[in-house]
């Protein structure tokens, strides 16, 4: 099989890529990549905590790489990080980069230029995938997920820390993607056919945070950085967790 690692992002496109590639058998994924915000000690865009998707590690039993960011990096500062990072999988032997990328087109162009520089090839298996259809199956299979992240501007704080189900998927306001790929929301995913058994967690408090366009443009790589500028976020906490 093909060496390759993953870019996990602790979310439902993730973990249905991650199971579609482990099902598939071509590429043997030893390595899970995610970027954590360091100053907040959380999943950069999602807003989880580290402990969280720590937890979700352990169900998997695949070795995590964090790339830790501050809370306000430049673009010059992301790629060059990034750029380490990737040169370091590319001279383990890591030849394949794995994504749940479904249809961000400029988005697929930065992540394949930018490994093309290291030698790596970007691999999209969710992509062109119709979402509405991808989210009943990630339904069906038995992936269970929970919102933690909403953009403000398009859906309200009762979409945010809610469990993805048909009823979510009915409620959602024309125009919004069945799976949040324009950045509409984000997820965690706490149980389903690659766990073996659910994460415990509890719901905490929703939080309004809006931030200035120039400091989301200069910290995002997608090109509707523009109106991504208020988030609901949900906070959830690892049962049996010191975290306050």
């Amino acid at each position: 099989m093909k060496k390759a690692y993953f870019n996990w992002s602790s979310g439902k496109d993730s973990a249905l890529a991650l199971y579609q590639v482990l099902q598939a058998k071509e590429y043997s994924v030893t390595q899970l990549v995610t970027t954590v915000n360091k100053d907040f000690e959380r999943v950069s865009m999602h807003g989880l905590r580290e402990e969280l998707l720590d937890a979700q590690v352990a169900q998997l039993q695949i070795p995590l790489q964090k790339i830790y960011f501050p809370a306000e990096v430049s673009m010059t500062a992301y790629d060059t990080t990034m750029r380490i990072a990737t040169q370091k999988l590319s001279d383990q032997g890591f030849q394949y980069g794995i994504f749940g990328d479904i249809f961000l087109e400029d988005l697929r162009s930065y992540r394949e230029q930018k490994l093309k520089e290291v030698g790596i090839t970007g691999v999209f298996p969710l992509w062109k995938k119709d979402t509405k259809t991808l989210l009943k199956e990630f339904l069906q299979l038995g992936f269970k997920a929970i919102t933690v992240c909403v953009n403000a501007q398009l859906l309200d704080e009762s979409f945010v820390g809610r469990i993805l189900d048909e009823s979510f998927i009915n409620d959602l306001p024309s125009g919004v993607d069945p799976c949040g790929e324009n950045g509409e929301f984000h997820t965690f995913v706490f149980d389903g056919p690659i766990f073996s058994t659910p994460i415990q967690f509890s719901v905490g408090e929703k939080v309004l945070k809006t931030y200035s366009s120039s400091k989301d443009e200069d910290s995002c790589t997608t090109s509707n950085s523009s109106w991504d500028t208020s988030f609901w976020y949900c906070d959830l906490v690892l049962k049996n967790s010191t975290a306050s």
